[in-house]
């Protein structure tokens, strides 16, 4: 288990650097990330294989002055899951703050991530990012 806890918070060191080749070298290849809400209110609400999520997190980071400061407060693991809080601060480009305080859920397979339930303050996300 304590590999498995590693790994999550390795993910988390690299999405802190804007490593996201790394963060994704730790996931397999068929990987499912799950970003729940409502489509036609968050835009980024949907499932992500490997390939949308590196188009996702690339325009992410495009609108950012530096990359995300990405803080694990606490994780919990049990067999192949591990449970992680985890709060992140970032300035964009068009001047506003990103706040953000997640919960994500990691299923794990032959010591990679193969399963992610992203959730988040939708609704400060979709302000931040897509406000007009």
């Amino acid at each position: 288990m304590q590999d498995l806890k590693h790994i999550t918070r390795q993910l988390f060191e690299r999405l802190s650097v804007s490593d996201i080749e790394g963060a994704l070298a730790l996931m397999t290849d068929d990987v499912a990330w799950h970003m729940p809400g409502k489509p036609e209110l968050t835009p980024t609400a949907d499932m992500y294989d490997k390939a949308r999520l590196r188009l996702l997190l690339g325009r992410m980071l495009e609108r950012l002055e530096a990359p995300f400061q990405m803080t694990v407060l606490d994780l919990i693991g049990e067999d192949e899951r591990v449970a992680v809080e985890v709060e992140s601060r970032a300035e964009l480009r068009n001047g506003r703050q990103y706040r953000q305080q997640y919960h994500f859920a990691l299923g794990f397979r032959d010591g990679k991530i193969a399963a992610v339930l992203e959730c988040l303050d939708t609704h400060h996300a979709h302000d931040v990012f897509f406000r007009a």
